[in-house]
């Protein structure tokens, strides 16, 4: 007993990437390069402390780390974001000697500001340098994630795909006549935002206070804000008339 067969209906929508001699497909890629000013301004400041005991660590880190938080929220407003990283308390034991005795106790709290007046960044930076058993990093300057910079800067990679589609065309005596497919390049290995750039900067201080008359104030850091530059790539596909040949 023999199955009768039954044959095969192709699919109605047959994908075509490469198009028909009438309807031809051309395949460009859209670039575009910005570079806008940075909205906003991060410092890393690493607050330390050392004691022979774990009480006098913990209460010099407790006081230092208040120091810092202190100063940064009487900028107001130009500090937008304080958040407390780590927090470290790690005993030093003795290199000699068969027991582990505990030669001192080092404490540490990272704690991260976030800046949106620049005005103030230069002032702000000295004067947490100058903070006993204090360390400062930065600025690293940034854009914010929903910056309009991001969506400008694929609308030019989208007129830059469609110019170079309308000259090749031209080239071939047709036009075009719709876009067929629009693919984010960078949608497979996007580029993280908002990650830190290069520091334009990077003031330290290490000191310990004394008694006596408080030193007069450091002249305040001059921070020009690094221009950030933001890339756009995309791929577009396009339909044209049956070129002149």
């Amino acid at each position: 007993m023999t199955t009768p067969q039954h044959p095969t209906t192709p699919p109605e929508n047959t994908h075509l990437p490469y198009g028909t001699p009438d309807t031809p497909r051309i395949a460009v890629r859209g670039e575009a390069r910005l570079e806008v000013d940075p909205e906003i301004a991060h410092l890393g400041i690493t607050v330390s402390a050392r004691g022979t005991d774990r009480r006098t660590a913990l209460g010099d880190l407790t006081r230092r780390n208040n120091h810092v938080l202190d100063l940064l929220k009487s900028y107001g407003e130009a500090v937008e974001k304080i958040e407390t990283g780590t927090f470290t308390i790690t005993p030093q034991l003795t290199e000699k000697g068969r027991h582990e005795r505990i030669r001192a106790y080092h404490g540490r709290v990272r704690v991260t500001a976030t800046l949106i007046d620049f005005t103030a960044l230069g002032e702000l930076a000295t004067r947490l340098a100058e903070l006993e058993l204090t360390r400062v990093d930065g600025p690293w300057w940034s854009l914010r994630p929903d910056s309009p910079a991001h969506g400008e800067a694929r609308r030019q990679a989208v007129h830059e795909a469609v110019q170079r589609a309308r000259e090749y065309a031209a080239a071939l005596g047709a036009q075009l006549t719709a876009v067929v497919e629009l693919a984010d390049t960078g949608a497979e290995n996007p580029t993280p935002m908002g990650l830190p750039a290069r520091p334009a900067g990077r003031p330290r201080a290490g000191g310990s206070g004394f008694a006596g008359a408080a030193p007069e104030p450091a002249p305040a850091l001059d921070l020009e804000p690094q221009r950030q530059t933001l890339y756009a790539h995309v791929n577009a596909r396009f339909t044209m008339t049956r070129p002149t040949l």
